[in-house]
């Protein structure tokens, strides 16, 4: 039996390599709103909310939601188009499906935006529910995007795993109450990952697999 019978995944960085067409957006992004990417490191935003991101430039709330609507405009565009699974990915989750293991996505992403982007790579038919943040800011950070998952009837009474690359997936597991399993393959470091003390940390996806499947937590 798995050790766990029911995995969340974030998106960027842990399914998918998104991170093209995400720093080329922010660009875009803050182009036109009058700023020069070229002096902002956008990698830093790889993984948090849109709005806390443009937050940390823009003081005004109309501004932020500016950038937002610029960002998700050009990525409906292009940006969303950039990006493909990382080694492994199809196989694990197709290990784990076969192994009866109830999968979702839990990422900051719109569910109205991650959508049309798993169908397009061909990863949506492995997930039994695909969660993700609302378009406004009612459903916004990982730990509500992680307690909107929850509340699906399915993963009632389930051992449930969330899967991340960054401190964000990792923290939002925690205020749920969940164990978090952090990947290496993604945008975040080690250090950045075992700052947030993981149930374990994955080199690559045929690792948590294995690690998922036979219960294998040790650091």
């Amino acid at each position: 039996m798995p050790a766990f019978d029911a995995v969340l995944f974030d998106v960027d960085g842990t399914l998918l390599h998104s991170r093209p067409g995400i720093l080329h957006t922010f660009a875009y992004a803050f182009r036109q709103m009058g700023l020069d990417p070229a002096g902002i490191d956008c990698t830093r935003y790889l993984g948090p909310p849109l709005r806390w991101s443009f937050a940390q430039h823009f003081s005004s709330e109309a501004d932020v939601e500016r950038a937002v609507e610029h960002y998700r405009t050009r990525y409906a565009e292009a940006g969303m188009h950039e990006c493909a699974p990382f080694p492994g990915v199809r196989a694990m989750l197709a290990a784990l499906r076969a192994a009866g293991v109830f999968l979702a996505t839990a990422t900051c992403k719109p569910v109205d935006v991650v959508r049309p982007i798993l169908a397009e790579q061909g990863l949506a038919p492995y997930f039994d529910l695909i969660g993700g943040a609302s378009m406004d800011a009612s459903v916004d950070t990982k730990a509500a995007v992680i307690r909107q998952d929850l509340a699906d009837a399915r993963l009632a009474g389930r051992r449930v795993l969330m899967v991340g690359d960054r401190q964000d997936d990792l923290q939002g597991a925690a205020a749920c109450g969940l164990p978090a399993a952090g990947v290496l393959y993604g945008y975040g470091s080690r250090a950045e990952l075992e700052a947030c003390r993981p149930l374990f940390l994955a080199e690559d996806c045929e690792e948590l697999t294995r690690r998922i499947l036979q219960g294998d937590t040790a650091r």
